[in-house]
């Protein structure tokens, strides 16, 4: 059985990856070292060491919590087409929720960090694009091949339909804030998820 750990460490622990976050968006990689992250959560340097280890160790973990965004939706993705009936209805939702929890977080900005380090960071690289959009985009056909099989879509290809819903939930907002800093308006990321829903309902929904 696991121990659980100190509550005490468990805040410092939280303290200093938020700190972490904030640096690493502000001022990159280079520009960040433990002491800056210390002194934003408030802790001794000592403590970040403790618990994190070094500044690659907080950056590695740093995109961890964007892997977990991924593998969570990914995990809830099942339970919630299980009990879905109404595509027209539901799908709008489940699109706005993707949008938001990739685009007005720190998921995005934290995506397009990695990007710019991925010549110091080839593995993480590779495990961020296995673990987290792979992870949604596998989550998304498995989904989506079982509403077919239940009479809801008309799925020929489940992957490619993970591919279409993607793109037309959140693509283009994706690739202009992967090339610029501008935070997306969440009500434009919920409209554009909306409409994105309806135009892949239009191509796939059986009725």
């Amino acid at each position: 059985m696991a121990r659980e750990e100190d509550p005490r460490i468990a805040r410092s622990r939280a303290l200093i990856l938020d700190a972490a976050i904030a640096a690493f968006l502000e001022f990159g990689y280079d520009g960040v070292s433990v002491e800056i992250v210390a002194e934003r959560a408030g802790v001794a340097k000592r403590t970040v060491y403790n618990i994190y280890g070094d500044k690659e160790a907080l950056f590695r973990a740093a995109l961890g919590r964007s892997i977990a965004v991924a593998e969570q939706f990914a995990n809830q993705l099942t339970e919630v087409i299980e009990e879905l009936e109404d595509v027209q209805l539901e799908l709008p939702r489940l699109a706005e929720r993707l949008a938001e929890d990739v685009l007005l977080g720190p998921v995005l900005p934290l995506r397009r960090l990695l990007v710019g380090e991925m010549a110091r960071f080839p593995d993480l690289v590779a495990q961020y694009r296995r673990r987290a959009p792979d992870t949604v985009l596998r989550a998304l056909a498995g989904a989506f091949e079982r509403l077919s099989a239940r009479g809801l879509l008309e799925v020929g290809s489940p992957t490619l339909a993970a591919e279409h819903f993607a793109f037309l939930v959140m693509g283009a907002e994706m690739d202009r804030g992967m090339f610029g800093t501008r935070v997306p308006r969440p009500a434009t990321v919920r409209a554009h998820a909306r409409e994105g829903a309806r135009v892949f309902l239009a191509a796939y929904d059986r009725r």
